[in-house]
């Protein structure tokens, strides 16, 4: 195996610090041979699901990639903007905003980008070029608040497949998870709080997060304990009593049983409870996708008033907003502690005064 160097190396070249943050992934267009690259990639990862390999390979390549594409192409169509994906620029928006923050800290010495777990910009591709700028000190930071193998851990696999490709590693730290940080709290809070003041309140506020498999659960997996804890700090935030809000998990793949209460049963059902308006925040969405916009906007939104609800609002992702940027940089400036770079300037007048002795 020949191992990945830098084409650009010097050795007298200072040192950087990186930060990348990631996201899920999206197709690169609204097209059914896009959605079919992006969905056997995804679809393939088997921590996202875990199943006898032979048995899924067959599902997927003989079933699903033959009739799911075309449906979620038109569904991708709805959603997508002259800039494209939304979750591909509001990421990249968030990316920007961190940089302005940072750069006042830390100027050139810091190098912060933006991946995809699935579809591009690939994490393989931005964490080399990362190295190649010269960052030997790297801070990965999934934007999933709540940690869950399928996810979080499916983003560690891949920057771990990337770096043993290294001829050099870098020192690496990962951020596992954030769901009761104190930042992020209080930027969800002010954001369903602005939300009232414009909107004003419903009977009810559901928090709806991402489903996975009730046996991930059982096996382990932390996710829903954290999406719970999330869903309460919020509400204390906000002085919510318990009969005022509502934790539920959506966009359940499959015939097996997922995490309950699942969030179109539970808006279908809101109405005959005597409840007539409903607000839904996503906590567990960093930025808003097809999932929050088109499943949540629109298709949830639906159910609730043919269901007999009369008012039905969606407070919008976190996306680039201030109060955001400002919960996802001091989380990163936590997680650099300790970490230093030494200055360009320094470095070279260090190297022209070893030069001068000799």
């Amino acid at each position: 195996m020949r191992y990945r160097n830098s084409d650009s190396f010097r050795h007298e070249q200072a040192d950087k610090i990186g930060v990348l943050i990631t996201n899920l992934g999206t197709p690169d267009a609204p097209t059914k041979p896009a959605l079919k690259r992006y969905l056997r990639e995804f679809l393939s990862d088997p921590r996202v699901v875990e199943a006898p390999r032979w048995l899924w390979w067959l599902v997927l390549n003989m079933v699903i990639l033959n009739i799911r594409p075309a449906r979620s192409a038109h569904a991708y169509q709805t959603v997508w903007t002259q800039r494209g994906s939304p979750l591909l620029f509001h990421t990249e928006d968030q990316a920007q905003g961190l940089r302005q923050v940072l750069a006042q800290e830390w100027g050139d010495n810091l190098v912060l980008d933006f991946a995809m777990r699935y579809g591009n910009p690939s994490i393989d591709t931005v964490v080399n070029r990362m190295l190649d700028q010269g960052v030997r000190k790297l801070l990965v930071v999934p934007l999933y608040p709540q940690y869950c193998a399928s996810t979080t851990a499916s983003t560690f696999d891949a920057l771990s497949q990337c770096l043993r490709q290294r001829r050099w590693m870098p020192e690496v730290r990962f951020v596992s998870h954030y769901h009761d940080d104190d930042g992020y709290i209080k930027a969800l809070a002010e954001s369903i709080q602005a939300h009232w003041q414009t909107h004003g309140r419903a009977e009810r506020l559901l928090f709806s997060y991402h489903g996975i498999p009730q046996r991930y659960l059982d096996n382990g997996d932390p996710y829903h304990c954290q999406c719970l804890k999330t869903s309460r700090l919020v509400a204390e935030q906000l002085g919510l009593e318990k009969n005022q809000y509502l934790t539920a998990f959506q966009s359940r793949f499959g015939r097996e049983e997922w995490l309950k209460p699942y969030t179109d049963e539970t808006l279908k059902a809101l109405p005959s409870e005597g409840v007539k308006s409903v607000q839904v925040v996503c906590p567990g969405f960093s930025a808003d996708c097809l999932e929050t916009i088109e499943e949540i906007g629109v298709e949830n939104r639906d159910y609730f008033l043919e269901a007999g609800g009369e008012s039905y609002q969606y407070i919008a992702a976190l996306n680039a907003e201030p109060g955001h940027i400002q919960a996802l940089s001091t989380l990163i400036r936590k997680n650099l502690q300790g970490w230093q770079v030494t200055d360009t300037a320094v470095l070279r007048k260090q190297l022209a005064e070893a030069h001068c002795k000799r």
